[in-house]
C-alpha cells in the first residue's frame, strides 16, 4: 500500500488531531497485511465523531486510555492474563446529563466526562456504551496495538493521551484492507499516517530503555557481548546476549525470549506444542553467524505459574492475572533490538504477525520451529 490519499507525516498527523480533527492510521504487521482505525482526541470528541465512526467505519467504537487513568476512575480489566487479547475494562457510561446512553451525543458526552480533569470513578457507572481499553505503559514502545497507537498520537498533540477510535470495516463486514482504505480515506477526505512512522518519530526523540552495563561474558555456547537494559517506566532490568558483527542489512537470528519456569527450569513441553527453551534458543543464536537472544525480565505470577502446571496436567486452566509477558514485550524486544543494530530477522518461534515492526526499522524474513 503505497500511494496514499491525504497522506501526512508523523507532525501533520499531529496536528490535525490537535485541531479536533479525525485521522485514519494505518496498521500494519509482518506478514503485510494493513487494517484501518478511524480516531479522534477524546477531549475533543463530537457527536459527529461518533455518529461518523457508527455509520462510516463501523467498527466497534473504543476509547484508549493509559493504564494510571483505568485505575484512577477504577476501572479493572474485563479477563486479566488472557495472552494477546485486546486489555479491554468494564464498560463505562457517564452518571449524569446522558438519556439512554447510547445515541452519538450521550457517548460523546461520555468520553468528555470520562477525560475531564476533574472526573473521579463516582461520575461515571458499568455496564455502558463506551468500551475503553487500557494502553500499555509505554505507549507503542511498549506494545503495537490500537490503544497505544492512538493514545500515543493524543499525547504528541498536547492533549490528554486518550482517544476515541474504531476500525474500519468493508462492505462485507469485514476488516477493510489496502484498496479498500484508500478509497475510504478519499471519499471521506481524511488525513492518512502510519502507525509504523509514529513509531519511528517516538523513537527519534524519546524511548523506554537505557543501556547500564555491557561486557563480554562466557556460556556453555561460547562467548557473547551482554548488554544490560534498564526499563525506565518501569526500572526493570533486560539483557541481550549477542554475537558477530550486527549489520541492518544482514540476516540476524534472532529470539525474543520471556522466561517460563517449567519451560526454561525443569523442561517440560506441552505435548503438540513444541516451544523454544532459553538454552536451546542461545545454542541456535551461537550455531549462527549473527544472532541476538533477548531476554526479558517479566516473573511470573503465582497465578501465571498455576496456570502453566493446569495446562501442562490437562486441568481446567486457572485465570493468570498479571501483565501480558508475550506480546506486551514485542516493542521492549524491538527497541533493543533497534539499538544494537539489528535489521533483518530470521526469529525463532511461531509465525505470528507483529504489528509495525517496520517502526523499529526492523524486518521479519523468517521464522524458524523448534528443532
Amino acid at each position: 500500500m503505497t500511494e496514499l490519499p491525504n497522506y501526512r507525516d508523523p507532525a501533520g498527523l499531529i496536528s490535525d488531531l490537535r485541531h479536533g480533527h479525525m485521522v485514519l492510521l494505518l496498521l500494519e504487521d509482518s506478514g503485510g497485511g494493513v487494517t484501518g482505525i478511524v480516531t479522534v482526541a477524546a477531549e475533543l470528541c463530537e457527536d459527529h465523531h461518533i455518529t461518523f465512526m457508527a455509520r462510516q467505519a463501523r467498527g466497534l467504537i473504543c476509547l484508549g486510555l493509559t493504564r494510571e487513568r483505568c485505575d484512577d476512575l477504577h476501572l479493572p480489566l474485563m479477563v486479566e492474563g488472557k495472552g494477546d487479547a485486546a486489555p479491554f475494562t468494564l464498560s463505562i457510561e457517564a452518571a449524569e446529563g446522558i438519556e439512554t446512553g447510547i445515541s452519538a451525543k450521550d457517548r460523546a458526552h461520555t468520553v468528555r466526562v470520562a477525560v475531564a480533569p476533574q472526573t473521579g470513578a463516582t461520575d461515571l457507572v458499568q455496564p455502558g456504551h463506551i468500551f475503553p481499553i487500557a494502553a500499555e505503559a509505554g505507549g507503542l514502545l511498549s506494545r503495537v496495538d490500537r490503544a497505544e497507537a492512538t493514545t500515543d498520537l493524543a499525547g504528541l498533540a498536547g492533549l490528554f493521551p486518550a482517544a476515541v477510535f474504531t476500525e474500519v470495516l468493508d462492505e462485507s463486514g469485514n476488516l477493510a484492507r489496502e484498496d479498500a482504505l484508500q478509497r475510504f480515506a478519499k471519499v471521506h477526505d481524511l488525513p492518512v499516517g502510519r502507525v509504523s512512522e509514529l513509531i519511528h518519530h517516538r523513537l527519534t526523540t524519546e524511548g523506554t530503555i537505557e543501556r547500564v552495563r555491557q561486557g563480554k561474558v562466557h556460556t556453555d555456547h561460547g562467548e557473547f557481548d551482554l548488554t544490560i537494559y534498564r526499563e525506565t517506566n518501569e526500572g526493570s532490568l533486560h539483557m541481550a546476549l549477542s554475537h558477530g558483527a550486527l549489520q541492518q542489512q544482514e540476516v540476524t537470528v534472532v529470539r525474543v525470549h520471556v522466561t517460563s519456569a517449567l519451560r526454561d527450569l525443569v523442561g517440560t513441553t506441552l505435548e503438540g506444542h513444541p516451544t523454544w527453551r532459553f538454552d536451546s534458543s542461545l545454542a541456535e543464536v551461537a550455531a549462527s553467524d549473527r544472532g541476538v537472544l533477548v531476554l526479558i525480565s517479566r516473573p511470573e505470577t503465582p497465578e501465571e505459574l498455576l496456570a502453566s502446571v493446569d495446562r501442562l496436567l490437562g486441568l481446567p486452566i486457572a485465570e493468570a492475572k498479571g501483565p501480558q509477558a508475550g506480546y506486551a514485550s514485542i516493542g521492549l524486544g524491538a527497541q533493543i533490538l533497534n539499538d544494537l543494530g539489528v535489521g533483518r530477522i530470521e526469529l525463532l518461534g511461531a509465525p505470528l504477525k507483529y504489528n509495525a515492526l517496520a517502526g523499529f526499522g526492523l524486518e521479519v524474513v523468517n521464522f524458524v520451529a523448534p528443532r
